[in-house]
């Protein structure tokens, strides 16, 4: 860029520091080399177009060199389209125009030109220029030659970007091509979507329906039943009644079968018994043995304690194995608690949950675990035989009355 302005520095040291008036020099007041630049590089061709048919009174028939040649022939004096021009350049640069002003000598003149070049602008400061009071010929020479040399560059960069503007078309067309294809697949999911949308509202409006028709059968149920309450007297304990006699009978069954099994098990023991030579057993355990089978003879106790968890607490720790062999003859499961004496107190009331039946030895067994014992049962209604005599037949004897009371509740629910 400073190569191109040699001719306006080298005239720079030359310039004096002279005014030559105020006056601002007219279009055809220039010489005619300038009016090309100037028509060419100041005024757009789009406005060049409009000012001559404006000056000629219609529409130009001709190209754009037409026109440019023929705006740069009316430049040469003063005429109709000259003053047009002229009023235009003078309005579309009339701030660059004020800025010129300021420059009171030649070189401040160049300054100011030389500045408009590395700024980029240099339309209107050309115009301005070329116009200024100050400007000679030298000046206006130098000016020719810098605007001369823009042209070849600006030249030169639009060749540039008009190859880089027929990229951009072609990779525009590529993406245009590429956003279609987006936009057709977008369209399409979104139609599918909105078909899925539809559809499921569809199923929500029935599955609605659907709900609705429920509710209402629901309702016109719970009327019906509310009206069959109030229509038969004593439903609900009619309901209870039957409820309890479906678990009699069900029980009676269950206490039936066990009687089977007890009775084909006592037989096989009384064969048992009578099979054994009696010459080979001691007296005493012949009177034990007559002892027990009398007992297993005149109470059914085998009948109720069938599968039974029998809890026996206290009593004297030598007759425990006694107490075992009596409740597991009739088919029962036998659990032991000594009553506070050795064993935990802690584990007596776990055994309590568990047990079926509770045999309490009032006469080997602690004060508190005897009240414990009672204030459980009586709370739980659990069945529970008091036996003051810790022997074995005192214990078969309680049996017996839990048996005949377990045999009275079970008649009474049955005829109820």
């Amino acid at each position: 860029m400073c190569g191109k302005h040699a001719s306006l520095s080298s005239c720079h040291t030359t310039f004096t520091s002279h005014t030559t008036g105020s006056r601002r020099r007219r279009l055809w007041d220039l010489s005619r080399d300038t009016h090309c630049p100037v028509i060419g590089v100041c005024i757009p061709l789009t406005v060049l177009r409009k000012l001559m048919n404006k000056g000629l009174g219609g529409n130009v028939q001709a190209d754009d060199y037409e026109i440019h040649v023929g705006a740069i022939a009316e430049c040469n004096e003063r005429n109709r389209i000259s003053e047009i021009l002229q009023d235009d350049l003078d309005r579309r640069y009339a701030r660059t125009i004020k800025q010129f002003r300021t420059a009171k000598t030649q070189e401040a003149l160049v300054q100011m030109w030389i500045e408009a070049i590395y700024q980029g602008d240099v339309a209107g400061a050309f115009w301005a220029g070329l116009t200024h009071p100050l400007c000679d010929i030298r000046i206006q020479e130098g000016m020719c030659r810098d605007m001369h040399m823009l042209q070849h560059q600006a030249g030169a960069t639009i060749r540039a970007d008009i190859v880089r503007f027929n990229a951009l078309l072609e990779e525009n067309a590529i993406l245009s091509r590429e956003i279609g294809r987006f936009q057709e697949r977008h369209t399409r999911q979104i139609q599918e979507k909105t078909q899925d949308i539809e559809n499921l509202q569809k199923t929500i409006v029935l599955m609605r329906a659907e709900l609705i028709g429920k509710d209402s059968t629901i309702d016109y149920l719970n009327k019906d039943l509310q009206e069959i309450r109030l229509t038969v007297p004593e439903l609900a304990n009619r309901q209870k009644l039957q409820q309890k006699l479906k678990e009699a009978h069900s029980r009676n069954e269950e206490l039936d079968e066990q009687i089977r099994e007890l009775k084909l098990r006592l037989q096989t023991q009384q064969r048992r018994h009578t099979a054994e030579p009696c010459s080979e057993i001691p007296r005493q355990e012949r009177a034990q043995e007559s002892s027990e089978s009398r007992i297993h003879r005149t109470i059914p106790i085998a009948l109720h304690l069938q599968q039974k968890n029998v809890l026996c607490v206290g009593g004297r720790s030598g007759n425990v194995a006694s107490y075992r062999d009596l409740i597991e003859r009739v088919g029962g499961h036998f659990a032991h608690h000594d009553g506070g004496m050795e064993d935990s107190p802690s584990k007596l009331d776990s055994s309590l949950a568990a047990a079926d039946l509770v045999i309490c030895q009032t006469g080997c067994i602690s004060h508190n675990a005897y009240w414990r014992v009672k204030e459980f049962c009586k709370r739980t209604g659990k069945q529970c035989v008091f036996v003051e005599n810790p022997s074995v037949s005192s214990l078969a004897r309680g049996l017996e009355q839990a048996t005949e009371e377990l045999a009275t509740e079970t008649e009474t629910a049955r005829s109820t």
